[in-house]
């Protein structure tokens, strides 16, 4: 595969990992797509208007999403790529939309994945970190 194929896998993969009926995830996938000290950043605006973020290591993550998709079934379908790649960097942008049945109309969220890989020499293109925010 070349790199663009590779790297689109992995974040097939990761789309793959979160999304799914209500019950838990399987975060052992996390390996097949993230590098085991990569981090994962959510941005949001409070209530005052500022924007903030909370910044999560791969098992942090899961706990704070865990009880979630414990509870609701969630899809993340990606709608969009860009990917730049330079060297053993690459960045993707992923422009998404999350709903509760992978074919509902009836869409919950909007939104974009900011996702930067390395190509690990040893497991390959793997994610190191991502930031995300959902559209307003």
């Amino acid at each position: 595969m070349s790199d663009e194929e590779q790297i689109g896998a992995v974040v097939d993969e990761m789309y793959a990992m979160i999304s799914g009926p209500a019950g838990p995830r399987d975060w052992s996938r996390q390996a097949n797509c993230f590098l085991t000290d990569a981090h994962q950043m959510r941005t949001w605006v409070d209530e005052n208007g500022r924007p903030q973020r909370l910044v999560m290591s791969l098992d942090e993550y899961a706990a704070n999403t865990s009880d979630f998709f414990e509870r609701n079934a969630f899809y993340e379908v990606e709608t969009a790529r860009r990917i730049h790649q330079f060297g053993n960097i690459a960045h993707v942008w992923s422009a998404y939309e999350a709903r509760r049945s992978p074919d509902d109309s009836d869409v919950e969220r909007r939104g974009i994945n900011s996702i930067q890989l390395f190509r690990d020499p040893d497991q390959g293109w793997r994610i190191i970190h991502m930031i995300w925010d959902n559209q307003r």
